[in-house]
């Protein structure tokens, strides 16, 4: 994922090429014959590596939601009590994500519910302790916020960096630097907005008739309220 720095296994090929062929076109539209076109192995060869693209599916979102929690978990004690540069250890962290894995956030749009319940329970459940992670630095930094707003707060901030599919053609964007600073700005000026003045309510987006909804940008919330750490 984005943050090894040493070559990839097969192993990670295959997933990575996976998830691009999935973004791409669909699960249902790659076979696994191109996803080992990808990799210059068999199709045959993949079942060597995993049972089918079932498998390649869960651990590719599966692993991602474990990744983002274990890095959330990392920074959180590396941060020394500082609650702003926790803050902007996490931000930096999840754009480095949304920039670096963009075929993992249309792959956990489209194709979340297409895992087993109990991977799909298992998604919810790291997203749900990654989201508290953002929840409890935010109340630090804005102790007048309370606990739904800030909730609210932190899935309206995935949104914003999860927005990177839908961003445009690369050659339209600033740069990876240049994105990924204005992402940090953004987010921190989100924050900042929502606990301005302490508001108790649930901060929410408005539809086309003007009704306030409260925001799940973080993820499709299922029935257990769960919201994705990959969800535009």
């Amino acid at each position: 994922m984005a943050t090894r720095t040493d070559a990839p296994t097969r192993r990670e090929q295959i997933l990575r090429e996976a998830a691009r062929l999935f973004a791409e076109r669909g699960f249902h539209g790659v076979g696994v014959d191109e996803i080992g076109a990808a990799v210059g192995i068999s199709g045959p060869g993949l079942y060597r590596h995993f049972a089918g693209k079932d498998a390649m599916l869960a651990e590719l979102l599966v692993g991602i939601s474990e990744q983002l929690l274990t890095g959330g978990k990392r920074r959180v004690a590396e941060s020394g009590g500082d609650p702003g540069a926790l803050l902007d250890s996490l931000i930096e962290g999840h754009i480095d994500f949304a920039l670096d894995d963009r075929p993992l956030i249309t792959l956990h749009d489209r194709e979340l519910d297409r895992l087993r319940d109990s991977d799909r329970k298992l998604v919810r459940q790291l997203q749900r302790q990654y989201v508290e992670l953002w929840v409890a630095v935010v109340r630090e930094i804005h102790p007048a916020l309370a606990e739904p707003s800030a909730r609210s707060a932190v899935h309206s901030v995935f949104g914003l960096l999860n927005s990177t599919p839908h961003l445009g053609r690369p050659g339209a964007l600033p740069g990876r630097a240049g994105t990924a600073e204005l992402l940090h700005r953004m987010a921190r000026g989100a924050f900042a907005a929502a606990g301005a003045d302490g508001v108790g309510g649930a901060i929410g987006t408005r539809g086309a008739d003007g009704a306030a909804g409260t925001s799940d940008a973080a993820g499709v919330a299922g029935a257990d309220g769960a919201a994705g750490p990959v969800r535009a």
